[in-house]
């Protein structure tokens, strides 16, 4: 059995209701799910199925209404506004389905921005966001703005501003989900790539099934529960779908 520290996430009895007129939806409804260290995880289910909420959670962006959120043992609900930004600066690393990159803002610029916010000086902060566009195999479009370069350009500039501040947790909402299914490999197998060479956790909001050959586990959410949890060991991926061993 696992020690806690080899754990970098835990949520425990999570509940999160939203009013609506007179009817309360429970978007989660008691979640617990621990994250081991070093691992990539993939969140999924329906629209509706509490997915977005757990995420978003587990992120720091949005507030349980019960339920604890641990990262690295600290229960983030606890913490005031300034110790969870100083935490989500340092810590958390996020990758959006709209990649939300800055228009006015080269590329480089996009990577570099998270950097000042955390107070690493000017020349230290572009010598690291050219190394992490040259990782991401951009760093010859670095002065390109991103009205300037493909989705799945965009998408490799989001990932290296993810590991701007060499986060322990990357949070991938929908990576995929504006990418058509080349390119969207790519940034699979890129993600991939960060998980392995900087042991970076990722934990990924998703329907892409392509993102199950990458995953070590897969949690499937519904209802505002955990509906099971596949192991990849468990799983066969086969082109043109997936079966699972019974």
């Amino acid at each position: 059995m696992a020690t806690s520290s080899e754990y970098i996430v835990r949520t425990k009895d999570l509940v999160k209701i939203y009013t609506m007129g007179s009817t309360e939806l429970r978007a989660l409804n008691g979640v617990s799910v621990d994250i081991k260290r070093g691992e990539y995880l993939s969140l999924m289910g329906p629209s509706g199925s509490g997915k977005s909420t757990l995420f978003n959670a587990i992120g720091g962006l949005d507030k349980p209404d019960e339920g604890s959120v641990f990262i690295n043992e600290v229960d983030i609900a606890q913490l005031d506004a300034a110790e969870l930004a100083y935490l989500r600066c340092r810590q958390i690393g996020y990758i959006f389905q709209t990649f939300n990159l800055i228009p006015v803002m080269t590329a480089l610029e996009n990577v570099t921005l998270p950097m000042i916010f955390a107070g690493v000086p000017s020349d230290e902060g572009v010598e690291r966001g050219m190394k992490l566009l040259d990782t991401v195999g951009l760093g010859h479009r670095y002065h390109h703005k991103p009205t300037e370069l493909s989705g799945g350009q965009q998408q490799r500039v989001a990932i290296a501003r993810s590991l701007a501040n060499d986060p322990a947790i990357i949070l991938a909402d929908e990576p995929t989900g504006n990418l058509d299914q080349r390119t969207g490999t790519e940034i699979i197998d890129l993600l991939r790539k960060m998980n392995e060479d900087h042991g970076v956790t990722i934990i990924s909001a998703t329907h892409d099934p392509k993102m199950l050959s990458v995953s070590d586990r897969v949690v499937h959410i519904r209802d505002g529960i955990v509906e099971r949890i596949d192991l990849r060991e468990d799983l066969d991926i086969t082109i043109g779908g997936i079966e699972e061993h019974h």
